[in-house]
């Protein structure tokens, strides 16, 4: 290991994403506190003064999607998803890198499919505005925000799009791993590093 490394010196890589998670995180935080905001002020317009946000529960529910798609990537990156991982345990470690990319490339092809349909199934309803959200600028500021439900389907090519990039890496590392015999990074979290 060179002095530099033990100095804790980062790649421009590994720096590009390690803004990009803070970003999500950022996001993430920023999104969840929004819905937290928006629900108690329903709640306090509906039981506190007998009326109703009609706008908060639409808005809510785009901004829980947005915040699902937008974290499928940290997610898969910190092992939230389901995996059987019976079979991986009985293999040697330069096999289990070989059926991790083999596992990964249907996903890979399943996760571009849904890209670029998804992004052309959200182009269908540009000319589409979200109702409730006209209806609140409307009321607040004269005339509705024209905002397209597209911004709300295009989450799903956005997300789909950004957690095949994780798992492009995550196949990166693994061909590396296999060609070099190294340890399984999963199994032995010191072995390897992780977004």
């Amino acid at each position: 290991m060179s002095n530099s490394d033990m100095q804790g010196e980062v790649s421009p890589l590994t720096r590009a994403v390690q803004i990009y998670v803070s970003a999500m995180r950022v996001a993430a935080g920023t999104i969840m506190t929004i819905i937290v905001v928006v629900m108690v002020a329903q709640v306090v317009a509906r039981y506190g003064f007998n009326a109703s946000l009609i706008w908060a529960e639409e808005l809510c529910r785009y901004l829980l999607i947005w915040m699902t798609f937008l974290l499928l990537g940290l997610a898969y990156e910190n092992g939230q998803f389901v995996s059987l991982d019976v079979i991986p345990l009985m293999l040697t470690t330069r096999w289990r890198h070989a059926l991790r990319i083999v596992m990964a490339l249907p996903v890979l092809c399943f996760l571009a499919i849904m890209t670029w349909y998804g992004w052309d199934y959200a182009s269908r309803f540009t000319n589409q505005t979200i109702p409730a959200m006209d209806f609140i600028f409307d009321n607040l500021f004269g005339r509705p925000a024209g905002l397209s439900v597209r911004l709300v389907y295009v989450s799903v090519s956005i997300g789909c799009f950004l957690l095949s990039m994780h798992i492009l890496v995550d196949v990166i590392r693994s061909v590396r791993a296999f060609m070099r015999n190294q340890p399984d990074a999963e199994a032995d979290p010191a072995a390897g590093e992780k977004l």
